[in-house]
């Protein structure tokens, strides 16, 4: 059922086959068809409206914040083939929260990292990245490597532990711009403090994601 999600007939609308077309074609009890289907609807790939049928849910990634990594890494696990729309380094002066972040003077010169990333249909989220002096980038490296990857291998540092805040904002009309959205569409805001094992910060990440095409899921377990 996963492959027949990923069908280009599929993808434009069309409606899923019935529990009794897919039963037929699979071979199998129709209450195990309804039992993964109900799966799916919950990992938010199929939307069933009583009715009307089964349809494909738009192009839309779900992560899990128990389970961190970089963005990269986890999309190729994932199996989903995003790409990078726009990847821009630049050096800048550190605003007064990019210097509390990382205990710096305002105004002293950090890398600027802008990616804006998503699926062909067209992109899900927005990142800026400022990666503290100590760790001694220059901003002429290949940043569409996995990132984490490229910063232990060719910088030795190896980050273990993400401070994340995530709220809830609008899109101006810059954003509306760069996400390929309307302005005051609501948007997913995530700001990450990633920290060595000695938890000395080295990146500071903010994302925004559009809302309608990412979601966040959590796993707690009870104690």
């Amino acid at each position: 059922m996963r492959e027949l999600i990923d069908r280009e007939e599929y993808q434009q609308g069309k409606l899923f086959p019935n529990e009794i077309d897919l039963a037929k074609r699979f071979g199998i009890a129709r209450n195990t068809v309804r039992q993964a289907i109900n799966k799916l609807v919950n990992e938010q790939l199929l939307i069933r409206k009583k009715g009307v049928g089964t349809k494909v849910a738009k192009n839309r990634i779900t992560t899990k914040l128990n389970n961190w990594s970089s963005f990269t890494l986890e999309m190729h696990d994932k199996g989903v083939d995003f790409q990078n729309y726009e990847i821009k380094a630049s050096w800048t002066l550190a605003d007064q929260d990019t210097a509390d972040v990382f205990g710096i003077d305002v105004g002293s010169k950090v890398l600027k990292l802008e990616r804006l990333r998503g699926l062909e249909a067209g992109p899900i989220v927005y990142f800026i990245s400022y990666f503290h002096p100590r760790v001694g980038l220059t901003g002429a490296e290949d940043f569409a490597k996995p990132l984490y990857e490229m910063l232990e291998k060719e910088y030795h540092t190896v980050v273990v532990l993400s401070k994340e805040e995530i709220s809830a904002t609008l899109a101006d009309d810059e954003l509306a711009t760069i996400l390929h959205t309307n302005p005051g569409e609501p948007i997913l805001l995530r700001k990450r403090i990633v920290c060595d094992p000695g938890e000395r910060v080295v990146e500071f990440n903010v994302g925004y994601y559009r809302a309608d095409r990412f979601t966040y899921a959590i796993d707690i377990a009870r104690k």
